[in-house]
This record gives structure tokens, sequence and C-alpha cells, in this order.
């Protein structure tokens, strides 16, 4: 056995010199190794960017095609442009309807009246109710309109409304009355701080037509008077023609003539409900021509004459822009007033009440002093 021939320290370089052998080559074989894995990856990874090149350019090929397909001319524009605006149109009609009819349930609901809720809904119209019809008169720019403010007007725990102007009282209190009134004492009236009062002079006959006294003008006149209260007076029209309308305007200047009166001459322009009225079938214009054949008699005998009425009256019986330039009594019974028009005496009740007066009595509210002294 040669190996065994063999001295012991040879033997042992030898093993060694083998199992370095081994070693080496196991680093080779690693190093082979993961220089194949380097190359494989390198591989792949431009593999992959070639692929989402490639990916991007067909995106933005068919990004291309797809602008080039979708392209229009003016014309396809706009009927695009009409079609998404017509389809925006109704959308938006149909929440504002939804929004409308929501705010009408509402409004009924909390127990407001049709014309009530009408009112609100046009605010750029007069909504009146009348014979079973709803008229609509839009709000004229070329008309004068009133200046006082909703938030000046105070209505007090009696039922008295005065107008404020920077913290200071600058309305005047005025009361109307007639015959239904029965005996006043106006001593009595007078302590209940009331500025002025319109007295009934008279009435010309809604069928016969005959001019008619109040019963009562010449005591309430005298007992006004007496007791330093200035007065107006007015007069119920039934005039069918121009000459009847100056006929009663001749009355009422003969009747106060005797008297001290200050405030306006009025001329009342009031709808007759009996089916046999004698001016039921007048046209506004006649109304109107009638009106200011009166006003325009008061005013050449040195006194100022005023329209009274209600929103009826002013919009349906007599045209505005023919009478604007005379004075207004507006009667309408609310504790805010329906009505944008210029006017000097709102009457905001019927059944107020004052002392020396038993029962109602019809208040009133103006917001200067309307004498003519």
């Amino acid at each position: 056995m040669q190996e065994n021939n063999i001295p012991m320290k040879t033997r042992k370089k030898r093993r060694r010199r083998s199992e370095n052998s081994i070693l080496f080559g196991s680093i080779i074989m690693c190093i082979v190794t993961l220089c194949a894995i380097t190359v494989c990856l390198v591989v792949v990874f431009k593999y992959r960017a070639v692929q989402v090149e490639n990916t991007t350019v067909m995106q933005e090929l068919a990004d291309a095609k797809l602008l080039q397909e979708q392209s229009y001319t003016q014309e396809e524009v706009d009927g695009l442009l009409n079609e998404k605006t017509s389809e925006a149109a109704s959308q938006a009609a149909q929440e504002k309807e939804n929004e409308i009819l929501d705010d009408i349930k509402e409004l009924l609901e909390a127990g407001e009246s049709t014309v009530r809720v009408l009112r609100k809904l046009y605010p750029d119209d007069i909504v009146i109710a009348d014979s079973n019809q709803y008229f609509f008169f839009p709000i004229q720019d070329s008309l004068k309109k009133h200046t006082y403010q909703a938030e000046n007007f105070v209505q007090t725990e009696d039922g008295l409304m005065e107008y404020y102007e920077n913290g200071e009282l600058s309305s005047y209190k005025g009361i109307d009355v007639s015959k239904y009134q029965g005996d006043i004492n106006w001593k009595e009236v007078a302590q209940d701080d009331v500025d002025y009062a319109f007295i009934r002079l008279g009435i010309r006959g809604y069928t016969e037509g005959k001019i008619q006294e109040d019963e009562t003008f010449e005591d309430n006149i005298n007992g006004a008077l007496d007791n330093d209260i200035a007065v107006g007076v007015y007069f119920f029209t039934q005039a069918t023609s121009v000459e009847e309308a100056q006929e009663e305007a001749k009355y009422v200047l003969d009747a106060i003539e005797p008297y001290d009166v200050t405030y306006p001459i009025v001329l009342d322009v009031e709808e007759v409900t009996n089916k046999n009225g004698r001016t039921n079938d007048l046209t506004k214009e006649e109304r109107t021509e009638y009106c200011i054949a009166f006003c325009e008699m008061i005013k050449n005998a040195g006194y100022t004459p005023m329209i009274y009425g209600n929103l009826k009256t002013f919009m349906l019986m007599l045209d505005m822009e023919q009478i604007e330039e005379y004075e207004k009594w507006f009667a309408y019974y609310d504790s805010e007033i329906y009505f944008p028009y210029d006017f000097d005496v709102w009457q905001y009740t019927d059944s107020g009440s004052v002392y020396g007066i038993e029962g109602d009595v019809d208040l009133n509210i103006s917001f200067e002093d309307l004498s003519d002294d």
C-alpha cells in the first residue's frame, strides 16, 4: 500500500489542497450562477420596458383614433350644446317646479288663502281675486311707488296702527264716519288723540241716481270742528256721465262752503253689489273719465281732490296712469300693505274702536299732515 509509505505531513498538504480546490470550484459556480441570474433579470426588465413602451404607444394611438372618431363639425357642436342646454334647462325646470310645489304645499298647510299664496308666488304682479277669477297686473315701473317701510309700522295692543321714522312717531290718526256710527261724542273722540276725520257728506243712489245728503253730516262736521279735529269730506259716487260727476262735485262744493274743510275732498269709488246698480256696466275708461271730471272741479275750486278705493277700485275699475296725479286713500284690511303705488291715507280696519263712538269705526293712518292750511 503505497499511500502508507507517504509521509503524514505530505498527505495533510495534499488533503488541504484538494479541499481548497473544491471550495474554489464552488465559488466559481456561485459567480457563474449570479451572472446568469443577472443576465436573465436584465432581459426581463428590458422586455417589460418594451412592453410598457409599446402599451403607451398603443394607448396614444387609440386616443388619437378616438379623437379622430369624435371630432365634430361646428353644426354638430351647436347641436350637442343645444341638447345639453335643453337637458340642463329641463332638469332645472323640474327642480324649480318641485320647489314651487313644496312652497305651495307649505303655505296651504299653514292655512293661507289661495290669493295669498298666489301673491307670494308672483311678487312682480298685483294679484286680485274677484268674481271667481284671479287677475294678474304686472307692477308698472312708470307709476310712482310709495316709500313706506314695513318695519316702521307698529300695531299697538289695541289695534292702532302707527308709523315711526328714526324712532319718532310720524303718522297721524284718523277716522271716517257716516250715519252708521250714530250719535258721536266728538269731545271724547278728540280726547282719544284723533287728528282728523273724513265725514260722509252724501251719496248718489245706485238705482234711481238721486243725490242725498248724509243725515248726520252737519252734526258730525260741526262736532269735529268744534273740538279742533281737522276735517275732510267724502261723497259716494254713482255717476254715469261726465255731467253727473260734475253735478256731484258742485253739490259737494256748495255743501262745504260754510265750513273750514282743510283736509281733502274725497270721491268714494266702490262697486255696488246690487245687481241693479246703475254703474255696474261702466267700463274702466268711462269710470276713469267721470272720476277725473269730479276731481278737476274740486281742484279748480281750490281744494285737494282725493280718490278712495280698494285693490279692485284701483286695478279693475280705474286707470291708474290717468289718475296718478290725484291723492289716494287706500282701503286694505290687514297688518301689512299690499299695494306698491303711491297713496296718502291707509284705511287699515273697519272694526276699530274710538272713545265717543259706540260700535265699530273705520281707522286710518296718514303719513303727513294733509291739511291745506
